[in-house]
């Protein structure tokens, strides 16, 4: 299963509206990179955020999540997170697998060579929606990121067979979402 080129995806893009809106060529022009490179496609960051705080002193537990553990920001150019902490964006494009497609999702360099690690799970065969991003700042000091500029590259994989089962057909609880969405067990 190969990583597919720039070709293939303007042509998935096209055929199955797997990205939108969609950007058909890298940008750059002072900003951290997004768009189409040559084997994959850099995400954009949206411009809403939920800031990790301990604030009320929640537990974090995927099985009964407390929504007091964030602080919710929204319309915003930028944030900063806190050091040592991490907040969950989503991007700004919405994405539609083909049920032969996996999408791997992986961080910048920009980003990562400033301490802030971006961790988002596999993009499934027949997923769709605005992927949610954690973003983990792992220095002692503020982390700043941009809404509307680059935060994680997609590469895509074709198989030549159709699974047995999609993320459609196993009914995912995190299919259509475009807005942040907390953990469901």
């Amino acid at each position: 299963m190969p990583i597919k080129p720039d070709s293939w995806i303007k042509r998935m893009v096209k055929e199955h509206r797997m990205i939108e809106p969609f950007q058909e060529k890298l940008i750059r022009n002072g900003k951290v990179s997004y768009g189409l490179s040559s084997f994959g496609y850099d995400l954009r960051v949206a411009r809403e955020f939920k800031i990790f705080t301990n604030v009320h002193s929640a537990i974090v537990d995927p099985k009964a999540f407390d929504e007091k553990s964030f602080v919710d920001v929204q319309d915003v150019d930028s944030v900063l997170i806190p050091p040592n902490s991490f907040a969950l964006t989503r991007s700004q494009e919405y994405l539609r697998i083909p049920r032969n497609v996996l999408g791997l999702c992986i961080g910048k360099s920009t980003y990562a060579r400033c301490g802030i690690i971006v961790n988002v799970t596999p993009l499934q065969p027949e997923w769709e929606g605005s992927l949610i991003i954690e973003i983990s700042n792992t220095t002692p000091l503020p982390a700043k990121i941009y809404a509307g500029e680059g935060i994680a590259e997609i590469l895509f994989f074709e198989s030549d067979e159709m699974p047995e089962k999609s993320y459609r057909d196993l009914s995912g609880a995190y299919s259509k979402q475009t807005s942040i969405v907390l953990p469901r067990v």
